[in-house]
């Protein structure tokens, strides 16, 4: 009865039954990669310490700063682990879509396109490994430290939680949307990180270091703007230095949908143009 249960309700929500599939697959690989233990964990631990060194950089240049372009350390610190946990959530979740190129080439496509399971949730869950929580560990650490620095109120609480969660959906959408490439070239994946991981390195520091012409092209163009700068401005009680719009400060949920909606618009073109390795 409760497998009859089971299949009606993922019947009656698909979204519901797409993600308990992706959880099924990602707990095979959890399962076998913790057949190595003490690999596993020392691999967590040395992707935890590399991406720390991108924080202790910044440490290490406020030791001769007491701002950079008016940003405080904690606020800077702010900026970088909602940056950084948005993105380590994005990549622990669906890191996997960026081998896609490498999955073309292989035809290991053209296995998963036969499989009664659909290939976004194949390629996203593939080969799933929790190592990546070192950068979501160090990045909730530091996070939380610039937020005790902060004076809260319910309302930026709410913009908080919300500007996590709209993040690593942006850069969810940002990972499919630019590794789709791809489809038509199988060897871009420097290109899809350039936007990605590069996106969110350019976003660890304040926007206002760079001309208003860079911070309209990562609002309008690459919305990484939305996962931490905009909201923090807020957060922090600032006016925003490039006189945009104040409504841009809540806006990170439909930047996300939006990214969202046009990155699966781009797979399923993607998916429509591939046409098997012919191997």
């Amino acid at each position: 009865m409760a497998e009859v249960s089971r299949v009606a309700e993922t019947s009656r929500s698909p979204a519901l039954g797409h993600l308990r599939t992706y959880g099924q697959i990602a707990w095979l690989w959890i399962r076998a990669a913790w057949q190595y233990p003490l690999s596993f964990v020392l691999l967590a631990i040395g992707n935890g310490l590399i991406t720390g060194l991108d924080f202790v950089g910044l440490w290490i240049m406020f030791a001769h700063l007491d701002d950079l372009a008016g940003f405080t350390l904690p606020e800077v610190a702010l900026l970088y682990g909602a940056g950084s946990l948005a993105l380590g959530i994005a990549d622990t979740a669906i890191g996997s879509v960026e081998r896609i190129g490498t999955y073309v080439r292989t035809g290991r496509l053209d296995q998963m396109m036969t499989k009664p399971v659909p290939l976004l949730v194949q390629v996203c869950a593939d080969q799933f490994t929790l190592r990546r929580l070192g950068r979501i560990t160090q990045a909730t650490i530091v996070f939380g430290w610039a937020c005790t620095y902060v004076e809260w109120t319910p309302l930026r609480a709410l913009v908080a939680v919300s500007m996590v969660l709209s993040g690593a959906v942006i850069f969810f959408g940002l990972f499919v949307g630019f590794s789709c490439i791809q489809f038509w070239t199988t060897d871009a994946t420097e290109f899809a990180n350039a936007f990605t991981y590069g996106g969110a390195t350019v976003t660890q520091y304040p926007l206002s270091i760079f001309t208003r012409e860079v911070v309209v092209a990562l609002t309008l163009v690459v919305p990484v703007a939305f996962a931490n700068w905009y909201p923090v401005l807020f957060i922090l009680g600032r006016e925003d230095p490039f006189g945009m719009p104040s409504w841009l400060q809540f806006a990170s949920p439909v930047a996300a949908l939006v990214t969202l909606v046009l990155a699966l618009l781009v797979w399923r073109t993607g998916v429509r143009h591939y046409t098997s390795t012919g191997s």
